[in-house]
């Protein structure tokens, strides 16, 4: 038998117990970012992410899983794509908040969710899956949404009846590239072309872009990344998700799993790009600028990750949600997946039409997209990328 507990914190864990979760080094799914981010007023604040986790433990009191969990009463940086459906469910006098969300905040990247600590690892996630739908039941909320899951977890949760929703971003893939200008040449001449010219605009505004990791940064060049990030959200007229003592936090926390691209104008840090990896993929997630420098963005966001990525033997680089103009630069289509348990029966159905018609054009999409890649070859031709070499 197992003993369900509900966290309001994800520091209600110890590091000890976190690190006995099977994780796989994801940056994202640790106690330091998401104990960072609830620190940062994801709770109870206008952001609204009200911590719940749902812990699993054994008779002993022993660990046993852990579910990521939050209650929400919007859908503001989950990237459920879910904003139209509130309409729906009032259609049929029901209200779509509160709504429980398994994911990271502002945090599109796909990755664990379901968590394990050792024993029968289809067992502990089976019964993580039906603690939640029982706690949607407990809670009268409208549903349970599991957001950017991975492979594994996705067979188990549409066995279990969640209603799995594909969505597309695109990714970059080491093909075994000895260095950048090995990248380069296997792209058209135009387009390689195109590539070189947006670096070299860069270098010629007298910029240099560094690495530098969570461990490498002190504290006037954190307030130069913060007020980066934040002035890129209030040029859209949105509210930063984090702020500076967010990204000092889990800097210090994560140490060489953070890394940022800076660029710098002399001494002076006038750009910089956030990202995180773990052993095998480098994310990207924010950046911004105080100059307005041609191709500074994509050098920043894109270039520089993959100079990293090769030069470290990283196997991935997804740089975030949306960006078509990321294919023209070598990023592909890649299928993500999230799965919805919806609690009323009649929207269910109407949810699971709605994601059937939907899947369609989103297969025609990631297919359109593929047809403009840059590569001189399919890239199922082009040599072995890392990852698929290494699985064989």
């Amino acid at each position: 038998m197992y003993r369900i507990e509900l966290l309001d914190s994800a520091l209600g864990l110890s590091e000890e117990e976190w690190q006995r979760l099977a994780t796989g080094g994801d940056p994202f799914v640790c106690r330091a970012f998401l104990g960072a981010a609830e620190r940062a007023g994801t709770g109870d604040g206008p952001l609204g992410w009200q911590p719940m986790h749902l812990v699993l433990r054994d008779g002993k009191g022993e660990l046993q899983g852990l579910l990521p969990l939050y209650l929400r009463h919007h859908s503001y940086g989950d990237f459920a794509s879910d904003w139209t459906w509130d309409s729906a469910w009032l259609r049929a006098g029901l209200s779509y908040y509160p709504k429980l969300v398994t994911g990271i905040p502002f945090t599109p990247s796909p990755g664990p969710r379901l968590l394990t600590a050792g024993g029968d690892d289809s067992r502990i996630r089976g019964a993580l899956v039906g603690a939640a739908i029982e706690l949607c039941g407990e809670l009268g909320v409208s549903s349970w949404q599991c957001l950017f899951v991975g492979e594994s977890e996705r067979r188990l949760l549409e066995a279990a009846g969640l209603v799995m929703r594909r969505g597309i971003q695109f990714h970059w893939r080491n093909r075994d590239y000895r260095d950048f200008a090995d990248f380069l040449s296997g792209l058209t001449a135009e387009k390689r072309k195109k590539l070189k010219r947006e670096r070299r605009a860069v270098t010629e505004a007298g910029l240099r872009v560094e690495p530098r990791h969570g461990d490498e940064i002190e504290p006037p060049l954190w307030q130069a990344i913060a007020r980066h990030y934040r002035d890129t959200y209030l040029r859209y007229a949105s509210p930063p998700a984090f702020d500076g003592e967010f990204f000092r936090r889990v800097g210090t926390a994560l140490g060489r799993r953070m890394v940022v691209f800076v660029a710098f104008d002399g001494d002076r840090p006038v750009a910089s790009a956030i990202c995180y990896r773990d052993d095998k993929t480098l994310f990207g997630r924010h950046w911004g600028t105080d100059v307005a420098v041609a191709g500074l963005h994509f050098e920043l966001c894109y270039y520089a990750g993959i100079d990293y990525a090769i030069a470290n033997g990283l196997q991935r680089f997804e740089p975030g949600a949306h960006g078509e103009h990321k294919v023209a630069r070598g990023f592909e289509p890649a299928a993500t997946w999230s799965g919805f348990w919806i609690a009323d029966a009649r929207l269910r159905e109407a949810v699971r039409r709605f994601v059937a018609r939907e899947d369609g054009a989103m297969t025609d999409y990631a297919a359109e997209m593929a047809g403009h890649l840059p590569y001189r070859e399919s890239p199922e031709t082009l040599r072995p990328s890392v990852q698929s070499r290494s699985a064989t």
